[in-house]
Order: structure tokens, then C-alpha cells, then sequence
């Protein structure tokens, strides 16, 4: 993974949060932690984040509307769903609202790694593709 991408976990279960946040800091990973929608809006509108890593059954804001905001707001930051078992149709959602990928919860460690691997080659390969368009429409 790249050493400057930036991480935002946010879950309400702020054992879950600590624990994954520790386990993600041995490897090296710059990650931060909220643990609420409206705390994730919040450092967002502060912080440099390039993935968010979110809850989707949260009291008040939940994931989905979350996401809504993220992705209004920050249309460059990719967005990993973590949902339960009894909450596929809400990952599906989420997807369409422009979630790069969802897990399950309980998940792998390493499985989410790779995630977050591959949400950063996609925004990076956007990123690209977005200065190349500049500059092309400079050229013209």
C-alpha cells in the first residue's frame, strides 16, 4: 500500500474501532478513527482522507446517508462499506450510491488491506485520467 494514503474508520463500536485501528497501525497504516456519520463529516471537512472504511448501521447519521454526503462532498475519497450478515441489501445500496466495495463483518484483516489497496489504485488511476483531461483541455 502506498505510505500516503490516508485512512477514516468510522464505527459506532468504539472497541471494534480501537482494536482495527491498532491492528492496521502495525502495518504501517495511516489511519484515523470516528466514531459517528456526523464525526466522519466533520474530520472530513479538516482532514486529508483518501478511503473511508464505514460502519453501515450507525445511530444517528447511518452509513448509507454517510456515504450520500461523502460522495457529494468529496467525490474523490472512495468509501469501503463494512456491513452484518442480515445487511446485504443495505452493501448493494451502497454500491449504487458509489461505494467502491463492501465487507462483512467479522472480516480479514488482510482482506480488507487488499480493499484498501485497490480503492487507492482506483482513485489514483482516476486522478490520472482527470489531469491528463486538464491538460489536454489546456492544449486545445
Amino acid at each position: 500500500m502506498a505510505d500516503d494514503t490516508r485512512i477514516l474508520l468510522v464505527d459506532d463500536e468504539r472497541e471494534f474501532t480501537d482494536t482495527l485501528m491498532k491492528r492496521l497501525r502495525r502495518r504501517n497504516v495511516d489511519v484515523i478513527g470516528a466514531g459517528s456519520g456526523e464525526e466522519a463529516l466533520d474530520l472530513l471537512s479538516r482532514e486529508q482522507v483518501d478511503i473511508v472504511i464505514l460502519d453501515v448501521r450507525m445511530p444517528g447519521i447511518d452509513g448509507l446517508e454517510t456515504l450520500r454526503r461523502i460522495k457529494q462532498d468529496h467525490s474523490r475519497i472512495e468509501v469501503i462499506l463494512l456491513t452484518g450478515h442480515a445487511n446485504v441489501e443495505a452493501a448493494a445500496e451502497g454500491m449504487e450510491l458509489g461505494a467502491f466495495d463492501y465487507l462483512m463483518k467479522p472480516m480479514d484483516i488482510d482482506e480488507l488491506l487488499y480493499k484498501v489497496e485497490d480503492a487507492q489504485k482506483s482513485r489514483q488511476l482516476r486522478e490520472k485520467k482527470l489531469k491528463a483531461l486538464k491538460s489536454n483541455r489546456g492544449a486545445e
